[in-house]
């Protein structure tokens, strides 16, 4: 038996390993058992401020939007807090191509304001997202590898390799028509919608999964990161 000063602290169980999330890439989220997602972000609307036609005419394209799909989607509602820095970096902007003392005192005023209304009246704001899925194994009749198909991937790795790209191109292809149908059928809403980019994504789940350690460290953008060798 070994002492526990000797041996240490065991290093935890990373988070990853108790996600489904096997990576993201090319804006598109692959899950651990094969499947595909595309997140997009949509705009909102104010029913209650519409006319009793244009509220019944909203109804009705909801109604035919989801009689159009096929498929299943998942309609996603996330509240986070407001986040005002780059409405402050412009404030700081605005002050350094200000000589008149008075007025820079008052931005300065204003800013302090904003920061303490929105930190206590804890403001929140709302972000939709329609997630969008795609299960090669039953949207494309994929069926089970035999022995000799899995044989020939072993023996040519290579090739299995180039065979795997080519099918993620596909899948990426056929999920890219339902994101079109997806936002065509938004459009008959008034409402815009938007894919999210491979940044986007991993922000998006980065501030699911840490709401608190977001607030205090900034993810670096993806393509500045470098990956030890």
């Amino acid at each position: 038996m070994q002492s526990k000063k000797l041996t240490g602290k065991k290093p935890g169980v990373p988070a990853q390993k108790f996600l489904d999330i096997a990576e993201i890439r090319e804006n598109l989220v692959i899950l651990k058992d094969g499947t595909l997602r595309s997140v997009l972000l949509v705009s909102s609307i104010n029913f209650s401020l519409k006319s009793l036609d244009e509220q019944n005419a909203i109804v009705q394209a909801y109604m035919q939007f989801l009689n159009s799909l096929d498929f299943p989607i998942q309609i996603v509602i996330q509240s986070r807090r407001m986040n005002i820095d780059n409405y402050m970096a412009q404030l700081d902007e605005q002050r350094k191509t200000i000589e008149n003392d008075l007025l820079k005192r008052q931005i300065n005023d204003y800013q302090d304001f904003i920061k303490q209304l929105v930190k206590l009246g804890d403001i929140m704001q709302k972000r939709f997202y329609v997630v969008v899925p795609l299960d090669p194994a039953t949207d494309q009749g994929t069926t089970q590898k035999g022995f000799f198909q899995r044989l020939g991937e072993i023996l040519s790795p290579t090739v299995a390799g180039k065979l795997s790209e080519k099918k993620f191109e596909k899948q990426k292809f056929d999920l890219s028509l339902r994101v079109n149908q997806i936002i065509g059928g938004l459009s008959s809403m008034s409402l815009n919608a938007i894919q999210l980019d491979t940044q986007s994504l991993i922000e998006l789940f980065y501030t699911v999964y840490n709401p608190d350690l977001y607030e205090t460290q900034r993810l670096q953008d993806v393509n500045e990161l470098q990956l030890e060798g």
